[in-house]
């Protein structure tokens, strides 16, 4: 009796093995797309500039951590960029001296303090400290939930036009 394999058990064979493979290559690319990133810019210290770079106005906006540097009461405040209501990117306005979200219009004080909109508190924060070489480094790792809503520590009005295009907020 010999042990010649037919042409069926062939083919069973093949679609065993070629099933496998794309098990595998399945199993590989899920594992890819779900382990979290190790570099992703965000996690760790941002070094940023010298604390004099940060003006008494304005607002300093860091890249890399995706925040301002604002100076508040001679205190330097690092603020998300991130709008506390859906995520969108809050820009800075220059000439209301405010942030702005322009997807839902929620406003906030250069202090990061909600003043208007759906936001449900003020923009987060993380821990700014001075490096040894003189700089500011922001802990992107760490964040500070924002304040309360109705809570100003700073009552600035608005310097000028919304950059929003929606007048004087």
């Amino acid at each position: 009796m010999t042990n010649r394999m037919n042409r069926r058990q062939v083919l069973v064979r093949a679609w065993q093995a070629g099933a496998t493979l794309v098990a595998g290559a399945g199993a590989w690319t899920t594992w890819d797309l779900l382990k979290p990133l190790k570099n992703s810019g965000l996690g760790g210290l941002v070094r940023t500039v010298a604390p004099e770079a940060v003006g008494e106005t304005g607002a300093v906006e860091v890249l890399a951590a995706k925040a301002f540097l604002v100076r508040v009461d001679d205190e330097i405040v690092a603020l998300s960029e991130s709008c506390t209501h859906l995520g969108c990117r809050v820009p800075y306005c220059e000439s209301s001296n405010r942030f702005e979200c322009p997807c839902h219009g929620s406003v906030f004080n250069r202090a990061g303090e909600l003043i208007t909109g759906p936001s449900p508190r003020g923009l987060d924060r993380h821990p700014v400290e001075i490096g040894e070489d003189g700089l500011l480094y922001i802990d992107t790792e760490s964040t500070i939930p924002g304040a309360a809503p109705g809570t100003l520590t700073i009552d600035e009005p608005s310097d000028g036009p919304s950059c929003a295009g929606e007048g004087d907020h």
